[in-house]
């Protein structure tokens, strides 16, 4: 992980839990509300035959509308692309993303995302500390906004909400503790963000990753990511 740059605005998610630490948290799968009313949705995702660096190296291959079905075949409608600082193979920090999908029976919206090294979300040395201890194996983090006018900050960050997807590997594979906080640029979060929306986001969440994880090792190994090639199987 290279490149981290401090940023103006604090990360919230990271403090409703020790998400770092892989012992079991009180919310693991399912939505509660915060005290300032925003959303916060817990999702745990058994990828079998995966790996934190496939998981992180997916965000640098997938780049079209049949990539994004791939993932989702119901909600994922249309990938509108990323921007230029999104690598190919290489790097998604600093990159944005612009995406339409739908949660479930949630007519599909526009999505926005902007990704940042994991170093600006989380403290330097607990986050060496998870890598270190395999506690740690990707950290995927991104500012999230929704609808046609996606209010952004000075840095570009959409203010609607924050991700996390963090990836820790198992012997059978990795398992994912995936974090969505919602509703932090809205006057009424209760009202534009309703339980059965995180209900339906965390439905989404679970069923993309399982989706991924059924073809993520193939597509892997035969782009040969992060130059690895297959292991035989006999």
């Amino acid at each position: 992980m290279t490149g981290s740059t401090p940023h103006a605005t604090p990360w919230r998610i990271t403090g409703t839990g020790d998400l770092l630490d892989p012992f079991p948290l009180h919310l693991e799968t399912g939505i509660t509300r915060l005290d300032d009313g925003c959303l916060l949705v817990a999702a745990r995702t058994d990828l079998h035959g995966c790996s934190g660096r496939m998981l992180d190296w997916w965000f640098t291959f997938f780049e079209t509308t049949q990539h994004i079905k791939w993932w989702h075949p119901h909600d994922h409608v249309a990938h509108h692309g990323w921007d230029s600082r999104w690598r190919k193979g290489e790097s998604y920090y600093g990159a944005s993303i612009e995406a339409v999908e739908s949660l479930g029976d949630i007519p599909p919206v526009t999505a926005k995302l902007k990704f940042h090294d994991p170093r600006e979300v989380f403290d330097a040395q607990q986050l060496q500390l998870a890598q270190d201890s395999g506690a740690l194996s990707a950290a995927i983090c991104a500012r999230i906004g929704f609808g046609q006018h996606v209010a952004l900050d000075a840095q570009g960050d959409p203010l609607d909400g924050e991700m996390l997807h963090l990836a820790r590997d198992t012997p059978y594979g990795c398992v994912l503790r995936s974090r969505f906080l919602l509703g932090r640029n809205s006057d009424d979060r209760v009202r534009d963000v309703p339980d059965v929306l995180g209900l339906n986001l965390l439905r989404h969440c679970y069923s993309e990753f399982t989706y991924l994880s059924r073809f993520l090792p193939s597509l892997y190994y035969g782009e040969q990511g992060n130059g690895e090639k297959a292991p035989l199987p006999w």
